[in-house]
């Protein structure tokens, strides 16, 4: 089934696939909602994750990866293994849809799609919900990093740094980027990073769908694919969707801080601009 269903998948085929696919076990849909919206509506068949149960939580860095463990029970309840293809969708446009895609690509699960404007478009063009709570019969799946170059640290990104083709995407708002906003220890950028805030690649005229322009201004600004690219936020939220955007568009040599501007601002040794 996973060949047929394209990575960034409309409102519209995702409805017609739930109408006629013979072998829809294979497919597990995953709500990232609001635990009061999952409960009001959503795609039937969806499956609820609370989004928080993706990052670690913990001080002083709370969006870094959790523990493998954790994951592991998140895949073992959503009942992935080899074999399924699985559709994420948030209800903001796709931060956190965006952080899920970043965590099956880590663990080696490639096969996602997510639905373009979430269930916002979803609701919006009267595809039918449902309420009633839906459970998926757990899997054994064991679980590793397979992925681990989907994955950088504070101390790569400073080794990259001279790297002509390397370059950092910063999700975060120009406040932020620029060091006027300060929301760790110090504020200000990654030295040559690039700023385009996640919410400019969301089209609000079209439900909150990608921007059909988004190849053209990546590109624009310095984000093509021939370059690596590593990106980032205050906490690895924002730049969930930033790291999705740049996977649907064929950018095969992205990574993600997940320690983000949380632990670089706060790290005595790393360097900063401003401005």
């Amino acid at each position: 089934m996973s060949t047929d269903i394209p990575r960034l998948l409309e409102p519209a085929l995702l409805d017609t696939i739930l109408g006629s696919a013979p072998d829809k076990d294979n497919l597990i849909i995953v709500d990232l909602c609001s635990d009061a919206l999952y409960r009001q509506k959503h795609v039937p068949g969806a499956v609820h994750l609370q989004p928080g149960s993706l990052m670690a939580g913990t001080a002083p860095y709370p969006g870094k990866l959790p523990a493998v463990e954790q994951l592991e029970n998140i895949i073992q309840y959503l009942g992935i293994d080899g074999d399924s293809h699985v559709v994420i969708y948030d209800d903001e446009g796709g931060g956190w849809a965006g952080r899920f895609a970043w965590t099956l690509d880590l663990l080696g699960y490639h096969n996602w799609s997510y639905l373009n404007g979430g269930i916002v478009a979803w609701i919006k063009e009267g595809f039918v919900t449902e309420a009633q709570a839906n459970q998926r019969v757990a899997s054994e799946t064991k679980i590793s990093i397979a992925n681990p170059g989907v994955l950088i640290s504070a101390d790569q990104i400073i080794g990259q740094l001279d790297n002509s083709d390397f370059v950092v995407w910063d999700a975060r708002s120009p406040g932020e980027y620029s060091g006027d906003m300060v929301r760790s220890a110090r504020g200000g950028h990654i030295p040559g990073a690039i700023n385009i805030e996640w919410t400019e690649l969301m089209d609000s005229q079209r439900n909150l769908r990608i921007r059909d322009d988004a190849e053209a201004i990546l590109t624009a600004a310095g984000l093509s694919k021939n370059k690596t690219i590593t990106t980032h936020c205050q906490s690895h939220h924002r730049s969930g969707f930033t790291y999705m955007v740049a996977r649907i568009l064929g950018r095969n040599n992205i990574s993600a801080y997940d320690g983000s501007w949380a632990e670089w601002g706060s790290l005595d040794y790393t360097p900063i601009e401003r401005g």
